[in-house]
């Protein structure tokens, strides 16, 4: 698919998941609006490991298609392909949606522009029990290959909202009663002391340029640190802040 694929995802909302692990979530999706597969492709290679890894029982009826090694590289999108390659459609989540499933956890995320950040802490949402990711326009294409790929199948667990800007979030919040929190370097209180609310949207910023002020927020917050660094990587403080929130 190579050069073609972001214009693919853009107008066919397909998208390519590669690799063992990925294709196990693939064939055990939990969400209801997972991405479908279309098919599966394997070389002979990945599919002895494709039979050595996963069941008969959850590879039957499975939409299996050979391929040739040569033709495995021309469809990958990432270097080093493992021989197994999933094509999947996703469908567009939106917020109205998260709204019916009475989402009480939710992690956005403003212009982050990195695809393993944003796979990392799709990833992390879902490990922490959150009930949706939301990124906001102008972030990394959920659906590039090395976010599916930094994600390790959590996107076929947790629900993932793109091209949100802050102010349709802050209605969201607004009306759904959610206690907004803002990460945020310059924050005047700390993620440790916030209330305890069941409904709770945490707030994160770009990797270089960080979070602006954003009207209505409940709480602008930092984390501590004790050490000499000033700051850390989104991924880490949202894992950090993530877990404080979800152990709540």
């Amino acid at each position: 698919m190579g050069s073609r694929g972001k214009k693919i995802r853009q107008t066919e909302k397909e998208f390519i998941a590669d690799g063992i692990q990925s294709v196990r979530e693939v064939l055990s999706a939990s969400l209801v609006d997972a991405p479908e597969l279309i098919n599966l492709y394997v070389t002979e290679k990945g599919f002895a490991k494709l039979q050595e890894e996963i069941s008969r029982e959850v590879l039957e009826g499975a939409p299996i298609v050979h391929v040739s090694d040569a033709v495995m590289n021309e469809m990958a999108e990432t270097e080093s392909p493992q021989g197994i390659l999933a094509l999947c459609k996703f469908t567009q989540i939106t917020l109205y949606k998260i709204k019916q499933r009475e989402a009480k956890k939710i992690a956005y995320f403003w212009e982050i522009q990195d695809p393993g950040n944003s796979g990392t802490v799709i990833r992390t949402a879902e490990a922490l029990g959150f009930d949706a990711v939301v990124f906001s326009k102008n972030s990394v294409d959920v659906y590039s290959p090395k976010t599916v790929r930094a994600t390790v199948g959590a996107l076929w667990h947790i629900p993932v909202v793109e091209s949100v800007d802050v102010e349709e979030l802050m209605d969201f919040a607004t009306a759904g009663d959610f206690y907004t929190v803002a990460l945020a370097g310059d924050g005047s209180g700390s993620i440790t002391d916030l209330p305890t609310n069941e409904k709770t949207i945490l707030i994160f910023g770009n990797e270089a340029r960080g979070l602006p002020e954003i009207a209505g927020v409940n709480a602008r917050v930092a984390i501590p640190m004790k050490g000499k660094s000033e700051s850390l990587n989104v991924a880490s403080a949202a894992a950090i802040a993530m877990f404080e929130v979800g152990i709540r």
